[in-house]
């Protein structure tokens, strides 16, 4: 493909780069060859190996100004700065760009043509172009001939910012700037951060529509069992693109979604699932993605003649496979589901102590949600090399810009609007904390959410936790009683009350931060 002339990108101040714009996927594979960006793998993946291999939410700034001063929550991973060093920033990526190849593509954030975006997005890398043109909604024919983007990306790896000398932290920065409607990105070939760049600024711009995004997978039963949806929120590693990915139900999303009244949509047309310790056997659809031309490996090892192991986690455990989600043979290419019957929040618990599944009050649910509780995998972020408990804010703390607590009411209108019935499931550690416990049974974690999606444990009985006032099913045909209540798991029941004492009060903790953004029953429903 021949490069385009450079008038596409000259309201940005770049003005003599060789761009070309909206590269076929075998372009795309020619010129990552040639820049020596990757090689091609048995089945035809392009596998890549990046400087970072995960994200840098410490790195990440909001432009603080009018738009946002009094919008963004301003704690946590919502770091300000200003727009002076943003516009610096700016014209120093837009002088370094100068001469340099460039790839563009016009992509949709989001199937439902009402609250998508347009977004540019401006890459240095070949195979950072492969990689949103798989994860994003790619236009029609028509509809490219008209796109005028909302927001631009513009991202060069090798781009280092000076630290404290450009206002940032490190020589990796991620800036958003709402008010000018631009993402940068420098200093990083992790291609996680234009996904999650643009996950941010809808986060951002959908409540006060009146949708909810969500960080959540999403699939629903086939028309002849009822089409019913189902949403799974967590973090990476607990399960949501694997617990979704589940060849009796239709996949609609593996990772973000928004809850309007008529429906979710899913943002994204692609998926990005962790590969490593990957099975054809334990996960057929998402193993035969690593084997298929057009999808884009991260950080997997390759053996000669391009054989992959997955299993290897010497570069990394984030190991990485983005594709477009019409390699899913079970998937909805429409990414539009009904409103939700079920929603299923995902936590790894390191510590062993919450149950494998438990359903939650509308209280327990903005409880919940807003604490966040799970365990960060190791991988998944810069510097995690152990399971790490931790409290992300709405299952996805760095990219909620607003305060948790509008994002809990907003769900909590969602799901009473709905009827839906929100679970608790442990995917993490049971019978003792990480270290002496075992992960929870794949296939007991699958048992329990079929029973939850078919009505099955609605319909039965329910016991209540001690700890955390949670109502645990009592009996689930096909599991041993012995798994459902996590006490009955540990050999020491004396070390599981004092395990189980001690995340009673990091949740108490924990929650104090959010208190006065809260609704005061939610406050009531922490655990004593």
């Amino acid at each position: 493909m021949t490069a385009i002339p450079n008038t596409l990108l000259q309201d940005l101040g770049i003005h003599n780069a060789i761009i070309y714009h909206n590269p076929t996927v075998a372009d795309l594979y020619g010129h990552a060859l040639r820049l020596g960006e990757g090689r091609i793998t048995e089945g035809g993946p392009l596998a890549v190996v990046t400087d970072k291999t995960g994200r840098r939410p410490k790195d990440r700034f909001i432009v603080e100004d009018d738009l946002t001063r009094d919008s963004v929550w301003w704690s946590g991973f919502n770091t300000p700065t200003s727009p002076e060093v943003f516009d610096n920033l700016l014209a120093k990526m837009t002088q370094y760009a100068q001469g340099r190849e460039l790839f563009v593509q016009d992509l949709y954030a989001g199937n439902d043509p009402r609250y998508r975006l347009s977004v540019r997005f401006v890459q240095e890398m070949a195979y950072h172009s492969l990689f949103v043109h798989n994860m994003f909604v790619r236009p029609t024919e028509a509809e490219y001939a008209r796109f005028e983007p909302d927001w631009t990306v513009i991202n060069i790896p090798s781009f280092h910012t000076e630290g404290e000398k450009d206002g940032v932290r490190s020589d990796t920065a991620i800036l958003v700037n709402f008010s000018k409607k631009m993402i940068l990105v420098a200093g990083t070939q992790y291609a996680g951060e234009n996904k999650k760049g643009i996950f941010s600024v809808l986060n951002f711009l959908l409540p006060a529509q009146g949708v909810m995004p969500m960080h959540c997978s999403a699939n629903k039963a086939r028309p002849e069992d009822g089409g019913d949806t189902a949403l799974f929120f967590g973090l990476s590693g607990t399960g949501k693109t694997t617990l979704s990915a589940d060849p009796s139900r239709i996949l609609i999303g593996d990772d973000e979604h928004g809850w309007t009244d008529d429906g979710v949509f899913n943002f994204e047309g692609g998926c990005y699932a962790k590969v490593i310790n990957l099975s054809a056997e334990a996960e057929p659809s998402i193993f035969k993605t690593t084997h298929t031309f057009g999808t884009v490996l991260e950080n997997v090892v390759v053996q000669p003649g391009g054989v992959l192991d997955l299993n290897d986690k010497s570069l990394t455990e984030n190991t990485r496979s983005a594709y477009p989600i019409d390699q899913i043979a079970n998937a909805d290419l429409s990414g539009m589901g009904d409103i939700p019957k079920n929603v299923i929040f995902l936590t790894a618990d390191a510590y062993g102590v919450l149950p494998p599944i438990s359903r939650l009050s509308k209280e327990q649910t903005m409880y919940q949600f807003i604490s966040g509780f799970t365990a960060k995998i190791p991988g998944t972020e810069d510097g995690i090399k152990d399971p790490e408990p931790t409290f992300s804010t709405c299952f996805g703390a760095p990219f909620m810009p607003r305060h948790p607590g509008e994002y809990a009411e907003l769900l909590a209108q969602k799901v009473e609007q709905s009827g839906a019935t929100v679970w608790l499931v442990n995917t993490g550690w049971t019978g003792g904390k990480y270290g002496v416990g075992k992960r929870m049974s794949i296939a007991h974690t699958r048992r329990l959410i079929t029973a939850a999606l078919s009505g099955e444990l609605e319909a039965g009985e329910f016991v209540q936790d001690a700890f955390f006032g949670l109502e645990i099913p009592k009996h689930v045909e096909g599991l041993p009683d012995g798994v459902l209540n996590p006490r009955d798991a540990w050999a020491d029941k004396a070390d599981y009350d004092q395990t189980a004492q001690k995340l009673r009060s990091m949740f108490r903790d924990n929650f104090k931060r959010f208190q006065d953004g809260v609704l005061p029953e939610v406050t009531a429903s922490m655990p004593e």
